[in-house]
């Protein structure tokens, strides 16, 4: 099965502690879906096991990063949920093709190239940072997604019939359709 490649921006943060949160949101504006370097995939975080490191991942739709964007982290981190104490900001920008630089606020500066396994540690050695790209193992199939919703509705406007629970009933010819759709995109991926 072939996948397609994400950029992925992640960061390992030593001394930052928080919780753990989740985002995704594929069927984005098209002022955002014509600029794929500004489109945010998803985004991850997690502290490590030790309860030392935040791990942090953004993914953007692109295949590199704008020299034009900043690509930011706004963490907040407090003894409970709603009453923060501590704000710290994560800025990476990319001024030219294979290089990185990236501030912890204040706190640590990491330039150079990222691209490597073992990504690029801060000069204090308060966080490292990976930039480049990766397989995405939950490739979201977004044109094909969009297209199979097209032919729900437009099935929907027609007067599929609905079950008890309210769901919609479609014939075998157009859940068919949807799946086809599901399955692929323009593009190949």
């Amino acid at each position: 099965m072939r996948r397609c490649a994400a950029v992925a921006l992640g960061f390992l943060v030593c001394g930052l502690c928080g919780g753990s949160a989740r985002a995704s949101n594929h069927l984005d504006t098209p002022a955002v879906i014509a600029n794929p370097q500004a489109n945010i995939g998803d985004i991850y975080a997690w502290t490590a096991a030790d309860g030392h490191r935040l791990n942090l991942v953004m993914d953007i739709v692109g295949h590199s990063f704008s020299d034009k964007l900043s690509y930011v982290f706004h963490i907040d981190s407090g003894p409970e949920f709603g009453k923060t104490t501590v704000t710290t900001e994560i800025l990476c920008r990319f001024p030219e093709p294979g290089v990185a630089d990236c501030r912890l606020g204040n706190l640590d500066r990491a330039r150079g190239d990222a691209s490597r396994v073992t990504g690029l540690e801060g000069a204090r050695h308060r966080f490292r940072v990976f930039a480049g790209l990766r397989d995405d193992p939950f490739f979201n199939n977004v044109k094909g997604t969009r297209a199979a919703y097209q032919v729900a509705f437009a099935a929907l406007k027609q007067g599929v019939t609905t079950d008890a629970a309210g769901c919609p009933k479609f014939d075998a010819a157009t859940a068919a359709k949807i799946l086809l759709e599901w399955r692929h995109t323009r593009d190949g991926c």
